[in-house]
């Protein structure tokens, strides 16, 4: 059986996304912080699709425990599904307070730790094997807001910039082994991470987004903005000059 691991599994987002790997067949190992309701999502998950799912604890600031944590997912994978890993799923996140972050270091660091350190070091571990190994997949997600810097999200926006630059990287590196990696560029989504928050525009589902990051990862794509017309406005935002970007209150 083929097996995927979902970092961040709780999400409004990868709920949806395992869903839709459950309905491809895949076995799941579900990760998080919150053990209780990664174990719900498995027992929903096998009820409504018949798919076999574990939960395991992660806690993705902890980067000391990322190897042990990833030799648990390979071993798992084998043990209980019956067959080697093939895929993962990066898709947790700390949005943070940008106007905290200007005043308070620890907020900031915070943001840039979640979003870009933390995910390097669990990612390293998994590419390395699957480097070694010759196949399997990663899926993770950036955001729309790495594309430029913005005074109202430019913590949030450089650590995923570095994020998307990073799987840029990686994914050149392990083309020639035949692992691919998808970056996953989302707009605004309905998810308790952006409840509430000014500004939202054309918010997308859990469920849209997941369903086209399911075509994504089935076309073989590198990047992907979802909804897709997210790739043609920050096209646009990218083309504005500096000097006039700068005055914009964005």
């Amino acid at each position: 059986m083929k097996t995927a691991v979902v970092l961040g599994a709780t999400s409004g987002i990868a709920r949806a996304l395992a869903g839709e790997l459950a309905r491809e067949g895949y076995g799941l190992i579900l990760a998080g912080r919150d053990l209780e309701e990664l174990e719900a999502l498995a027992a929903d998950l096998g009820i409504r699709y018949g798919a076999p799912a574990r939960a395991r604890r992660f806690d993705a600031l902890d980067e000391k425990s990322h190897p042990a944590f990833v030799e648990e997912c390979l071993e798992e994978a084998i043990r209980e599904f019956g067959g080697e890993l093939e895929g993962v799923v990066l898709a947790y996140g700390y949005l943070g307070d940008q106007k905290r972050a200007e005043r308070d270091f620890e907020e900031a660091r915070r943001i840039v730790e979640t979003n870009f350190v933390s995910c390097v070091s669990v990612l390293h571990q998994f590419a390395a094997h699957m480097e070694q190994r010759g196949r399997g997949w990663l899926c993770v997600f950036s955001s729309v807001a790495g594309d430029r810097g913005r005074q109202s999200n430019y913590m949030y926006g450089a650590a995923k910039g570095g994020l998307s630059l990073f799987l840029q990287g990686l994914r050149n590196r392990l083309a020639r082994s035949g692992v691919r990696v998808l970056t996953v560029k989302p707009g605004f989504v309905d998810t308790a991470m952006t409840f509430g928050k000014e500004g939202m525009m054309l918010v997308a589902s859990p469920e849209a987004v997941a369903r086209g990051v399911m075509k994504a990862l089935k076309k073989g794509r590198d990047v992907v903005y979802v909804p897709g017309f997210w790739r043609w406005i920050m096209a646009g935002v990218r083309a504005v000059p500096e000097r006039v970007f700068k005055k914009m209150s964005l």
